[in-house]
């Protein structure tokens, strides 16, 4: 199996369908959440919403660049996004979230293997090996916030 298609692939188990890892992922904890808890704060933590949505945000500017775009992504944007107001709006976001994920794993299959330790847009982001797997350690590190706060909020 290719290098891009092993990474794509445990991208995939994170956000859409593994529990290997975590024994859950993204999709498995938001798909059926009600959005009043998606977006109800827990003293100064980060709601599940705005956490999902910051994930969607890197995921969604990556893609851009695979795609032959300009990285436009800024960390002091990646948490400024309208309040979720229904159950439609989340359910729209969540949609949106799920298919630019299987994009980004798409897309990261067709990256030939010898593209992996190039530079990933310029030398200071380090190679599309490196910025494909800190998009996974990422999407982990706010999966187990998402559990955690959905744990409090039901306790």
């Amino acid at each position: 199996m290719k290098s891009t298609s092993e990474i794509a692939n445990r991208f995939r188990e994170v956000i859409l369908n593994g529990t290997w890892i975590a024994n859950t992922n993204f999709k498995d904890q938001l798909e059926n959440l009600d959005w009043k808890m998606a977006v109800s704060p827990v003293q100064n933590l980060n709601t599940i919403a705005a956490l999902a949505q910051h994930i969607h945000y890197y995921i969604d500017g990556i893609n851009t660049v695979f795609k032959g775009g300009n990285l436009d992504i800024k960390d002091k944007f990646s948490f400024d996004f309208p309040p979720v107001q229904s159950q439609e709006e989340w359910n729209i976001f969540l949609n949106k979230f799920w298919n630019a994920a299987e994009e980004f794993a798409s897309l990261v299959e067709q990256i030939p293997d010898e593209k992996l330790d190039e530079s990933f847009v310029d030398i200071k982001y380090g190679s599309y090996k490196r910025n494909i797997e800190a998009m996974i350690e990422h999407s982990y590190y706010h999966l187990g916030q998402i559990v955690l706060i959905k744990k409090l909020l039901t306790n």
